[in-house]
C-alpha cells in the first residue's frame, strides 16, 4: 500500500514583533523561573549555598544571667580544736577510801596543786616546776578551767597531769546524787575539749568523800586522790612554813597538797623555789600518780 502524502499545509506560527522575544524564548524563560524555588528549597536542605552568597549572621542566644552564690557563713570565733580520742583504760573499782600516798613508788612523792588554774599565780608555779624539771599534778575547779582553757594546754603541754576537782569547789557530802555528779562531769568536759583528755585522777574538795562520791567518780573513769602532807598554803602561813612542811613530810609514796588558785599564792611560789632544790639535792623523785603505783 503507498503512502498517501497529505497535501494539508502545516500551521505556521506568525511571526513575532520586531524586538519581542520568541515564544521559544518565553519558554525556557518561564522553566528557568519554575525551578527557582526547587533550587533554593534544596540547596537550603543540603547546607549548599549558590556561589557568592554571604553567610548570615548567627544570632547567639543571650547569656544565662549568672546567680550570685550568697556568701559562706562564718563564725565570729575560730572552731574550737577537735579533741583527740580519750585514751582507753579499763575502769577502776569502787573504792571505800581515797589514796594518800603512792605505795610502789620507791624514793619518790608526788607534789600537787589544787584550785587552778590562776593566770596569775598558775605560770608563776609551771616557771620554777620547769627550772628544775619537775612534774606535777595539778586539780583543777572547772569553773576556772572553762575561763582559762589556754593555760590548761600550757599545764598538758609542759608535761604535768590534770585531775578534776569539781566545778566550784563545792563541799560534795552535802549535796544529792544528781548535783555531785554535773559538779564532776561538767569539769571533766571542759578539761577534755581543752586538752584532748579527760582527767583519771579526782580529789574531792576539803577531803569531803562518801559512798556516792567515789562511785561517781569511779563511774566516769577516775580515781580518788587525797594527800599526806598538807602546807596548808591557802592561810599563808609564810615561805618557810611552807618549806618546813614539805621537807618534814617527805616519805616515800609522800602525797604533797599545794595550791596555785584560790587567793594569794606569792608564798606557795616562794616556798617552791626553797624547798625543790633541797628534796632535789637530797636524792627524791617528784613523780605524778599512777595506777599502777597506788
Amino acid at each position: 500500500m503507498h503512502a498517501v502524502r497529505s497535501t494539508v499545509a502545516p500551521r505556521r506560527e506568525p511571526d513575532p514583533a520586531p524586538g519581542a522575544p520568541s515564544r521559544r524564548a518565553l519558554l525556557r524563560t518561564a522553566g528557568f523561573l519554575a525551578l527557582t524555588p526547587l533550587a533554593a528549597a534544596c540547596s537550603g536542605a543540603t547546607g549548599a549555598r549558590p556561589p557568592g552568597a554571604t553567610t548570615p549572621s548567627r544570632r547567639l542566644p543571650p547569656p544565662r544571667a549568672h546567680r550570685a552564690r550568697p556568701p559562706e557563713k562564718t563564725d565570729a570565733k575560730p572552731p574550737e580544736p577537735v579533741p583527740g580520742p580519750r585514751a582507753s583504760a579499763p575502769a577502776p573499782p569502787v573504792r571505800t577510801a581515797p589514796f594518800a600516798r603512792l605505795s610502789r613508788a620507791g624514793h619518790a612523792l608526788a607534789l600537787t596543786f589544787d584550785d587552778g588554774p590562776d593566770p596569775r599565780w598558775t605560770p608563776e608555779v609551771l616557771a620554777v616546776l620547769a627550772a628544775h624539771e619537775v612534774r606535777a599534778t595539778f586539780f583543777v575547779c572547772g569553773r576556772e578551767a572553762a575561763k582559762h582553757p589556754a593555760l590548761l594546754r600550757r599545764i598538758t603541754e609542759a608535761g604535768h597531769l590534770i585531775g578534776n576537782h569539781t566545778w566550784d569547789h563545792r563541799r560534795l557530802t552535802g549535796l544529792g546524787r544528781a548535783a555531785v555528779e554535773e559538779e564532776i562531769v561538767r569539769t571533766g568536759e571542759t578539761v577534755r575539749r581543752a586538752t584532748g583528755r579527760a582527767p583519771a585522777w579526782f580529789r574531792a574538795p576539803y577531803g569531803a568523800w562518801d559512798g556516792s562520791v567515789y562511785a561517781l567518780g569511779a563511774r566516769h573513769g577516775m580515781e580518788p586522790l587525797a594527800w599526806s602532807v598538807d602546807t596548808r598554803d591557802w592561810s599563808r602561813p609564810g615561805a618557810a612554813a611552807i618549806t618546813r612542811s614539805v621537807l618534814a613530810g617527805a616519805r616515800p609514796g609522800a602525797v604533797v597538797l599545794c595550791h596555785d588558785g584560790g587567793g594569794d599564792r606569792s608564798q606557795t611560789v616562794a616556798a617552791l623555789r626553797r624547798f625543790l632544790p633541797r628534796l632535789t639535792a637530797d636524792g627524791w623523785d617528784l613523780v605524778q600518780p599512777d595506777r599502777r603505783l597506788t
